[in-house]
């Protein structure tokens, strides 16, 4: 029998779970709204996205990373199995996709099922569940796999993308002129090198950065069509069941087999179940993708997330493999 306190553990975590996803409903249903109202129209939409891609998302990523503990990052153990079995099941999601989704469709179909919103979804979950432990244990992981996810969407999108080359030689320089890796390179050495940036500059940073996120939702809601979710409904759900339920399945079942328990066990859940980010939409746009199914899979495995991750949880709990909160 459920004892009182384990409910009030799985309630917490539900209410931590909308609210770090409400939040994101909120911004997308504001920009389908203004789409609606005509106080934004599609050349908005493309110029937005644009910014963020080119310009904020990279700001975003640059300061972020350059403000990693690179000491913490040199201790690799969980972090980096948690990202060899990520690039695994993006190999496996991708094989699935060359029997199941049509060619055009695959590089958007592929990234929206692997590319968590760990930086944002996981790490806040992590922070609420497991307190500081959680946070700087999440911090790293999330560190790696923005990395990771970033290569390997590049990769798939540009194999599959109507406007770029295929050829190996063009996907890595794609990826190396890719804006969002750029941020991320250009940071490292300040992070390895423990430079500190002036504090008028991360100010003003901070601010432009801050965009990223509301003007990509806003983007996200004002390029969703009710005709465009019917005709994309099957492949949104296909990813999005492999992003919130599949993906964390197999992810939290080799973790166990490893021998992985207790914190380190739950965030990896966490990590692994968080629903699709919205930089997918902002980079299948800019490969010249279906942004109209990544935005239906952004919305649809956030909100099927609500419920996958606590199902997770709450079976990992009544299963001794992890405890409560400690935060």
């Amino acid at each position: 029998m459920k004892r009182q306190g384990d409910i009030i553990i799985d309630l917490s975590i539900l209410f931590a779970s909308l609210e770090v996803s409400l939040p994101v409903f909120a911004m997308v249903f504001l920009g389908a709204i203004l789409r609606r109202l005509g106080w934004i129209d599609q050349q908005f939409v493309n110029t937005a996205s644009s910014l963020v891609f080119k310009a904020t998302m990279p700001t975003l990523l640059f300061l972020s990373i350059a403000a990693t503990d690179t000491g913490a990052l040199l201790s690799l153990g969980l972090t980096a199995w948690y990202l060899t079995i990520s690039a695994a099941i993006f190999c496996l999601i991708w094989l699935w996709a060359l029997w199941r989704c049509p060619h055009d469709e695959r590089g958007v179909f592929v990234q929206g099922a692997f590319r968590g919103n760990c930086g944002i979804v996981g790490l806040a979950l992590s922070a609420s569940m497991y307190g500081d432990t959680g946070l700087s244990l999440g911090s790293i992981m999330a560190g790696g796999i923005i990395i990771v996810n970033l290569v390997l969407s590049a990769i798939v999108l540009s194999v599959y993308s109507s406007t770029a080359s295929s050829r190996p030689r063009d996907i890595v320089r794609d990826i190396a002129t890719n804006p969002l890796i750029i941020g991320i390179v250009a940071a490292l050495p300040l992070a390895w090198l423990d430079i500190q940036l002036p504090g008028w500059l991360l100010t003003s940073g901070n601010y432009f950065a801050s965009l990223s996120l509301p003007l990509a939702l806003i983007c996200i809601g004002g390029s969703l069509s009710l005709a465009s979710a019917r005709e994309s409904s099957t492949l949104a759900l296909s990813a999005s069941i492999w992003k919130v339920i599949i993906m964390p399945v197999i992810g939290v079942g080799a973790a166990i087999c490893m021998g992985y328990r207790g914190a380190e066990l739950g965030i990896m859940m966490l990590f692994f179940g968080s629903p699709t980010a919205a930089v997918a939409y902002v980079m299948a746009r800019g490969a010249g993708g279906n942004e109209r199914l990544a935005a239906s899979i952004i919305m649809l495995s956030t909100l099927m997330s609500l419920f996958t991750i606590s199902a997770g949880l709450l079976v990992l709990k009544s299963v001794g493999l992890i405890q409560g909160s400690s935060g």
